[in-house]
């Protein structure tokens, strides 16, 4: 049996990943803010982490150390974003908060809970089609998932080959990341995108729901990807083709 680690675990994404990895006989230790796991309780080996809180990632971890067992597989899914506006009209506050919660707390949780992996174990990071794909409005988060990449990319390189580390980089994905995210926002705010329009611009016709994005996680958690690392897989319906 197989041991996951999900940080983000209760999110609109991660609660359909926990789901999919049980069924298949994995053995789930979910991670999310204590406001999202009560919000959302999840049938698996749940820890409260704030990803923002070095205190917080260092208990997280010492729990899951205590379980004295290894893990073959380490998602981060955490991040969450602060809405749309132009970078100059970005307060600094906003904008730190964006790049803490998207990068750096990314970064943090992924370090500490990394010695726990076993060896020839998957870490898969959740990066956006928007490292790329610029647009007007969310250069922050751009910015942060532009470093999720590069992240991905050097912790591929220094822990090869006892680790693989790869990413998947979405489009827009339909939960209540749209609103704010889960444990962050009140998930009833306004979306902040188009829906509608941004689906008719999308070759196939619409925005992504969850499986869109846990069946490529998963893939590159499996023995199926065994050769790749530091790979991204862009999952946009065809808005984007690098």
């Amino acid at each position: 049996m197989s041991t996951v680690a999900i940080i983000g675990a209760a999110g609109g994404i991660g609660r359909v990943l926990v789901d999919e990895l049980s069924a298949n006989g994995s053995n789930v230790i979910a991670l999310d803010l204590p406001t999202s796991l009560r919000a959302h309780p999840l049938k698996c080996t749940s820890i409260p982490i704030d990803i923002l809180d070095t205190e917080s990632i260092d208990l997280a971890t010492n729990i899951v150390r205590s379980m004295d067992l290894e893990l073959d597989g380490l998602v981060n899914l955490a991040g969450y974003t602060k809405g749309v506006r132009p970078l100059v009209e970005m307060d600094l506050a906003t904008f730190d908060d964006t790049i803490m919660g998207n990068l750096r707390g990314v970064f943090t949780s992924t370090r500490e809970l990394l010695p726990l992996m076993a060896q020839h174990g998957s870490i898969v990071t959740v990066a956006s089609g928007l490292a790329q794909s610029i647009r007007p409005g969310h250069g922050a988060y751009a910015m942060a998932k532009a470093g999720i990449i590069a992240m991905t990319k050097t912790l591929a390189i220094e822990e090869s080959p006892r680790l693989r580390v790869n990413a998947v980089a979405p489009g827009p994905v339909q939960t209540a990341f749209l609103t704010g995210g889960t444990g962050v926002s009140t998930e009833d705010q306004a979306c902040i995108i188009d829906v509608e329009k941004l689906a008719s611009a999308t070759p196939l016709g619409r925005i992504a729901i969850p499986t869109d994005v846990t069946g490529p996680i998963r893939f590159l958690l499996s023995e199926q990807s065994g050769f790749m690392t530091g790979q991204v897989l862009w999952i946009n319906g065809g808005a984007y083709m690098p």
